[in-house]
């Protein structure tokens, strides 16, 4: 939705340049500004226009229209982000906000929340050689909401199913001289969800300053607090071996996972001359986890209640410093990155194990099992972009060293160390002004967070896992469409993963309230993505995708080697658009839908069962109220999973059900 003049039409900061729903430039994938078109890898970008329009409320609803992105293998679930790319677990090695790395715990997951961000990147495929610690499906770069130069103020109040009542604002602008710009951005959310006790509440703010320190040098401070409660279990009753019925098993009287997090952090740019550039980014991060949880078995004489707790905190420090060189050798242009990082993350927690009287009873045993881990992470890396006429060469390589203490019950330390090295080597050719062609070998390196068990039936022996590689060959095509603002990337990949860690369930009455344990495996995926976001004329904006993909178990339990990974489907596609004419008698509506295919996968790594293919709609309509006088009014609608889809999806042999519609209202004034 645009109000008028005061929308920033053109949404850019020093890191992403966009328009509507097309990413021109950005540094995401090369740490150097680089039109997208000229970046030998598959790149996606949600704009701020796409998420306004199709007003996401997880960072999962973000990725929702996105090629290679699955966000529905464990149904309804607002708790975690929990997103495939390329058919791979990515939450945990994969998340990464203003380049750096959140470092998910066990249970302490950080939470971005989409008022917060103005852009999600996208980078498909092994990225270690740039950003370290990644996985082989690639990762997402959530962009936070920086200070701008112009004034723009806005104050949105919003209304919807589940009870959900919100007030969120969002000012920023310059100071003074307008060497000094600030922003400021909250959420205060009063929400209930479709499961009785599951809560969906938020206080966050989030500041920011820039500040020109003179005309070669700028500093950025970013930073949150939030504080959200969602429920402690979004599972249903399995009546048997791939069926969830619709007995929703959490006690709505003991369900609530508070979830803290924090972060404070800086970026600093200085031109030491019109050649070399360098730059620093450092963030400190810390997350509070206090998760009640409770479920339902079948003691043979009927169901039967257990409930369960958790403590844990995550904290991470992230200080990553690079140089840029531009120069030329003969008649070859250079940009040059080399740098250093170093990231510590660690987590503590605290499970009180299971008790079956009470909600109350077991929280009064004080039987706290204790289990933690401690990891240092140190890389070097070196990036070369070469280009000589239609040319781009990309060259980049990288060397990491990993520490990392497990704590055991007693708090006794046991240390391992992991190193390696990962690197890309990307060509692109510029056809003409429209086609690019592309491609790229690129590995990933990722040390294990947690422990890892080699039988999902024995988890008392957990040990400290190895280091997951992944290697990848793609090839693909960028295009323009003529006199358009467009960007169509086609790319055919082959990716394989050694040592992946992947989630099996187990029985929680059985294993003290564990719900699932870590499995080594290794996989092999390759696919077809096709994906284009249009500006089509002032009115119409689009984004489309298509995504073929075979994941296959090269390596893994008995049973499962050489059958498809479960919840990963050979054929999704999407397409989403938003008609918003400024002329005539629709002038100030809009009108957004989208359609959403998942087609049918596999319900267990076995192979036994499938999941049927399923179709989702969204929906959107828009006024300005502009064309009444009122400048800066506008209100929205919102319908997701417009056809109330409720099936199941199954994911290594258990099922969750979908969330079903639910429709927003907004009101927003812009000043």
């Amino acid at each position: 939705m645009n109000l008028g003049t005061v929308y920033l039409e053109a949404e850019s900061d020093d890191t992403l340049l966009q328009n509507g729903y097309v990413a021109e430039s950005g540094r995401q994938a090369t740490r150097v500004d680089t039109a997208i078109r000229d970046i030998p890898q598959s790149v996606s970008t949600v704009t701020q226009d796409q998420l306004e329009d199709q007003q996401p409320r997880t960072l999962l609803d973000s990725l929702g229209y996105t090629s290679g992105a699955s966000v529905s293998n464990f149904g309804f679930d607002s708790r975690y982000d929990a997103f495939y790319l390329r058919g791979f677990a990515s939450f945990y090695n994969g998340l990464f906000r203003d380049g750096l790395r959140q470092v998910n715990g066990p249970s302490a997951w950080y939470q971005n929340h989409p008022y917060s961000f103005e852009a999600v990147s996208i980078l498909k495929g092994p990225s270690s050689a740039m950003y370290g610690v990644s996985g082989a499906g690639g990762l997402v770069n959530v962009v936070s909401k920086r200070p701008k130069s112009d004034a723009f103020n806005e104050v949105q109040l919003g209304f919807g199913t589940d009870n959900r009542q919100e007030l969120a604002f969002d000012f920023t602008g310059p100071v003074g001289d307008g060497r000094l710009s600030y922003r400021v951005t909250g959420v205060t959310r009063d929400a209930d969800t479709t499961l009785e006790g599951y809560s969906d509440d938020l206080n966050m703010i989030a500041p920011s300053l820039t500040y020109e320190l003179t005309d070669h040098t700028t500093i950025t401070i970013l930073g949150e607090l939030a504080e959200s409660t969602r429920g402690g279990t979004a599972s249903y009753y399995n009546s048997s071996y791939g069926v969830a019925s619709d007995i929703y098993i959490g006690d709505p009287d003991y369900n609530d996972f508070v979830n803290e997090q924090w972060r404070i952090g800086y970026e600093v740019e200085h031109e030491v001359t019109d050649t070399i550039t360098i730059r620093q980014n450092v963030r400190y991060s810390e997350v509070d986890a206090d998760l009640e949880f409770s479920g339902i078995y079948d003691s043979g004489a009927g169901f039967e209640r257990y409930w369960g707790h958790y403590l844990e905190n995550s904290e991470t420090l992230n200080i990553d410093t690079n140089v840029e060189m531009d120069f030329t050798t003969g008649t070859v242009e250079h940009a040059l990155v080399a740098g250093f990082d170093f990231s510590r993350s660690s987590y503590d927690s605290y499970y009180d194990g299971v008790g079956y009287v009470s909600a109350a009873a077991t929280d009064a045993v004080d039987q706290s099992y204790y289990s933690g881990q401690e990891m240092d992470q140190f890389g070097v890396y070196l990036h070369d972009q070469l280009q000589r006429g239609p040319w781009t060469v990309f060259v980049s390589g990288r060397y990491d060293w990993v520490e990392t203490t497990t704590l055991d019950e007693a708090q006794t330390g046991t240390d391992t160390s992991a190193e390696g090295f990962s690197g890309r080597v990307g060509v692109n050719y510029a056809v003409n002004n429209d086609l690019s062609l592309f491609a790229n070998l690129s590995s990933s390196f990722v040390p294990t967070t947690g422990l890892v068990y080699d039988s999902s039936t024995d988890i008392t022996s957990g040990r400290s896992g190895d280091p997951t590689i992944g290697l990848q060959t793609e090839i693909g095509i960028k295009y323009e469409l003529p006199g358009t603002e467009s960007l169509v990337t086609a790319s055919i990949f082959d990716i394989k993963q050694t040592d992946a860690v992947v989630f099996q369930s187990v029985d929680p009455t059985e294993f003290d309230g564990l719900y699932q344990v870590q499995v080594p495996y290794d996989l092999r995926s390759r696919g077809i993505e096709i994906e284009g976001q249009f500006n089509l004329t002032n009115d119409l904006r689009l984004t489309t995708s298509y995504t073929y993909l075979d994941m296959e178990i090269e390596r893994g339990v008995t049973g499962t080697e050489g059958n498809q990974l479960s919840s990963t489907p050979h054929h999704t596609a999407s397409i989403w658009g938003f008609y918003e004419p400024n002329r005539g008698p629709l002038a100030g509506w809009g009108f957004g839908a989208g359609l959403r295919y998942v087609g049918e996968s596999w319900g267990d790594d076995e192979n036994t069962f499938k999941n049927n293919d399923q179709i989702y709609a969204d929906l959107a309509v828009s006024y300005d109220l502009a064309e009444l006088g009122v400048d800066g009014l506008g209100l929205q609608v919102n319908v997701k999973n417009a056809f109330d889809n409720t099936e199941q999806t199954c994911s290594a042999g258990y099922c969750y059900l979908n969330e079903g519609r639910t429709a927003t209202a907004s009101i927003a004034y812009r000043f």
